[in-house]
């Protein structure tokens, strides 16, 4: 994923998605809380944390939190800020509206679910 342009913000700008900031430490969401919106970095770094382990690191333009959004399901990680960190929040209405304009978003969640099942079945 590291060749795939940068992701082009003004999708969500246009659509009114908003904006958060973090602090360093606060917590952005609990690992088992119901989630309702996936995230994606627009400055800072997210840590996705999981039994006090970090799992991964999410830095500018990538994104977290997708899998309750897309099954309903509690939240399997938590996430951190690691530093000064602005995110957007893409509830599901958000998440099809910026697919109906860039169905490529679509693939990036998918490509980005993939990734990290495959790293998951090797670590098995």
């Amino acid at each position: 994923m590291s060749d795939e342009p940068p992701f082009d913000f003004s999708i969500l700008d246009r659509i009114g998605a908003p904006y958060r900031h973090f602090a360093p430490g606060e917590k952005i969401f609990l690992e088992e809380e119901p989630g309702d919106a996936m995230y994606m970095v627009r400055s800072g770094r997210v840590d996705v944390i999981t039994y006090g382990t970090v799992l991964e690191n999410i830095r500018t333009g990538g994104i977290f939190g997708e899998m309750a959004l897309i099954d309903d399901g509690p939240r399997s990680a938590a996430a951190m800020a690691a530093e000064p960190t602005e995110v957007v929040a893409i509830n599901k209405p958000t998440f099809l509206a910026v697919v109906r304009d860039d169905p490529q978003f679509a693939l990036r969640v998918m490509s980005l679910l993939a990734t990290r099942l495959r790293r998951m079945n090797k670590q098995l």
